[in-house]
């Protein structure tokens, strides 16, 4: 019984007497009471929840619905943003990603060695059938999850180096890269950033899923690496709980638009660092971007635009290199969770933003490790003081405070 997987992995130092009279006390009274109480769940929900819920999806037509989805896109953007705006941004970005992704197909040997019988087939045809073949070749899976975990490793080994030369602070608190608990690897994503605490002497884990290899494409590895440990989430929720002039609840406080854009422009970051020389890891990093690009478009979309499920999943069919089963999954918690999906790429285009007007302003005195530091050190903000720092930091560069 899966409920009784952890009773497999007791400790050496516990007795054989012990794990039995524990083992025959759950067998014999925890087990039948929650198997009990997750059949009655599992009732409820069939013959009484699911019968009284409404027709609708959309956030819109609950009760002052719509005046509640404005204020989950503020507090999940940051910003002012509406709907409807949120929506065109995300079908501007998946039209400018999708070409994007185009070109790297052709530099692919997919044309030359894999199908040359595509060469001079449009557009739709030929994303549909590369997609059919990433999700199908072997060459693109490992065959043990042992290769896999060596395989993330081996990717954070070749960013570590780069840090120092990107980053003027750097945190002290490590990282590690473990395994998903098999136990809890069938209903988990494919990786996560578990926070460390410098205090306690416990590192950041960067923990990837090794269920179902045939789903782990080896060409996501590094945009999932640089997005998880660092530069991504490990370096900036451990940086923040190490700034000393910021107050306990500024250490500890997680904004979805600055942290999750934070950790997508850390996905950006592997071109800079080289990491994307083999097209298909760029179509890799594509396929992430192109991910958060259609949840701009299918939120607003169910939640204030009309839009239904079934138009939802096939618009992510239509553009992003998902499996069905993870976006119709995407697709159910967008429904749950309003707005919340909208944050992730609108704060990446503000950081980008405001690295593009410093380059901008600043010329060849931009400083990459300098607009980090700006960008980090006050831990998460919101995007609109966000930009008021780096304004503000802009204007010390341009014309420092002078001092008698």
């Amino acid at each position: 019984d899966d409920l009784a997987v952890p009773l497999n992995a007791f400790p050496d130092h516990v007795s054989s007497a012990f794990r039995a009279r524990l083992r025959q006390r759950f067998e014999t009274t925890t087990l039948p009471a929650v198997r009990a109480a997750l059949r009655d769940f599992g009732e409820y929900v069939a013959n009484d929840y699911v019968p009284a819920c409404r027709d609708s999806i959309a956030a819109a037509d609950w009760p002052d619905g719509a005046a509640f989805y404005d204020y989950q896109l503020r507090v999940m953007t940051t910003t002012e943003l509406t709907a409807p705006e949120i929506h065109e941004i995300g079908l501007r970005e998946v039209a400018r990603i999708r070409a994007e992704m185009m070109d790297v197909i052709r530099r692919t040997d997919f044309l030359t060695t894999v199908r040359t019988d595509l060469r001079s087939a449009d557009d739709e045809t030929l994303f549909a059938e590369f997609r059919t073949y990433l999700r199908t070749d072997k060459r693109f899976y490992y065959d043990t999850p042992e290769e896999l975990v060596d395989g993330y490793r081996a990717i954070c080994k070749r960013i570590d180096p780069w840090m120092i030369r990107l980053f003027k602070t750097l945190p002290r608190l490590p990282y590690g890269v473990i395994e998903i608990p098999s136990f809890m690897a069938p209903s988990q994503t494919t990786a996560y950033y578990d926070p460390g605490n410098l205090d306690n002497a416990k590192p950041g884990y960067y923990y990837v899923n090794t269920y179902a290899l045939d789903q782990r494409p080896k060409y996501e590895m590094i945009a999932l690496s640089l997005h998880e440990s660092v530069p991504g989430h490990h370096h900036q929720i451990s940086l923040a709980q190490e700034i000393d002039d910021l107050p306990p609840f500024r250490q500890q406080t997680y904004l979805t638009a600055f942290g999750e854009g934070w950790a997508l422009y850390a996905e950006r970051l592997g071109i800079e660092m080289g990491l994307y020389e083999d097209p298909y890891d760029d179509f890799g990093r594509l396929t992430y971007e192109m991910w958060r690009a259609c949840r701009l478009v299918v939120d607003p979309g169910m939640h204030a635009l009309g839009w239904s499920r079934e138009k939802a999943v096939q618009f992510m069919l239509d553009n992003s290199a998902l499996s069905e089963l993870n976006i119709n999954n995407e697709v159910d918690r967008y429904i749950a969770w309003p707005g919340q999906a909208c944050g992730y790429k609108i704060g990446e285009l503000k950081i980008r933003e405001l690295r593009e007007r410093a380059e901008r302003r600043l010329g060849k005195a931009f400083d990459l490790r300098e607009f980090h530091d700006v960008i980090l050190t006050a831990g998460a903000i919101p995007l609109p003081v966000l930009g008021k720092r780096v304004d503000a930091w802009i204007l010390r560069q341009v014309a420092p405070v002078q001092y008698d």
